[in-house]
């Protein structure tokens, strides 16, 4: 497996276009201000040192080592072996509520920023265990495939709006059912789905699901966002809210029975997510609570430094590039005089 240790110097490659087209920009001003002392064509045998291709070869050798030295500074490497390793932990697949009524503001900044920032936080506490990130509405799917990636999954969280789904709703069933077809097909280790909504279900199926779910010995529990009191739903880019067919304003409150009723037949538990940070704990400790079994991944060892070759590559051009003067050689010169004469 061929990777760079330091990508982040990779960046560099991004100002190279700039550097071409500084010299190409430059080159233009010149031919520009040595028109003005006359036809180029009539003046280059007055100039019979003046060399047109050898500023231009130290350019690109220049550029090159410059393009090659990045790679060196990324430091790339290539994995000798790969073993197999087991890691003790858990597979947990986070089931997000992306319905509108995410976007009530009766927990601030609103009910779906807040999930967001507790489903970062949460993947912050997971310790070699494995994440799964699905996002549903009227429908499902699946954002993350289940990983041991981190930070992806904490990059996915960034996008994750309303409108990546179309259908309105809250089929808490559909994300259930898509869940447990999610997880690797590894036997005996523990398992859990954490559904993040506001529990104002409009499908059907839903306890269905969690009972398939808890029969398979996957615990399912139960994360619920906004107050009872209820909250209108803002429209995006105005300063109106969503209004029924008849024009009355929509209020979504929090359906914490249909929550309570999902985590008892999941055999997990509920817990409000307001503005503290007691849900966390109370989600974590959950996890924490399963048994834990190896999961089994397989990774690349011994990764070896390749940056050698490439530096040897740099020197050698950089060594070319001081060898190659921007007029033309003397002794070349002579030597075609010399030929002419004869």
């Amino acid at each position: 497996m061929f990777r760079f240790e330091d990508p982040t110097y990779l960046y560099i490659l991004l100002a190279l276009p700039l550097l071409v087209a500084f010299y190409l920009y430059s080159n233009f001003r010149k031919r520009k201000a040595l028109r003005k002392f006359g036809d180029p064509v009539i003046m280059a045998p007055l100039m019979p040192s003046v060399s047109r291709y050898r500023p231009d070869v130290k350019f690109w050798l220049v550029f090159t080592a410059i393009a090659l030295l990045t790679v060196v500074l990324a430091r790339p490497q290539f994995g000798s072996k790969t073993e197999t390793v087991k890691r003790s932990g858990v597979e947990v697949i986070i089931a997000l509520d992306i319905s509108n009524s995410m976007l009530a503001q009766d927990v601030e900044p609103s009910r779906l920023e807040r999930a967001k920032r507790l489903m970062s936080r949460l993947v912050d506490e997971l310790n070699n265990d494995k994440v799964g990130i699905i996002l549903f509405a009227g429908d499902a799917y699946t954002q993350l495939p289940i990983t041991s990636d981190y930070i992806s999954a904490k990059m996915f969280l960034e996008s994750i709006n309303p409108s990546l789904i179309s259908k309105q709703g809250t089929a808490i069933g559909t994300a259930i059912n898509l869940a447990m077809r999610s997880f690797t097909p590894q036997e005996g280790v523990g398992r859990t789905i954490i559904i993040i909504t506001d529990g104002e279900n409009h499908e059907g199926g839903t306890i269905e699901a969690t009972k398939t779910a808890q029969e398979k010995g996957i615990q399912v529990n139960v994360i619920g966002v906004g107050s009872t009191e209820g909250s209108p739903i803002p429209v995006p880019g105005t300063r109106d809210f969503l209004k029924d067919k008849d024009g009355n304003v929509v209020v979504t409150r929090l359906n914490e029975s249909m929550c309570n009723e999902i985590a008892q037949t999941g055999k997990g538990i509920y817990t409000h997510l307001d503005n503290s940070n007691a849900a966390q704990r109370a989600i974590v400790k959950e996890i924490n609570n399963i048994a834990e079994s190896d999961i089994e991944s397989t990774i690349y060892t011994d990764f070896n430094e390749q940056f050698q070759a490439v530096a040897w590559i740099v020197l050698l051009l950089l060594f070319a590039e001081l060898l190659v003067l921007e007029s033309k050689n003397p002794l070349f010169r002579n030597i075609r005089l010399f030929s002419n004469k004869q």
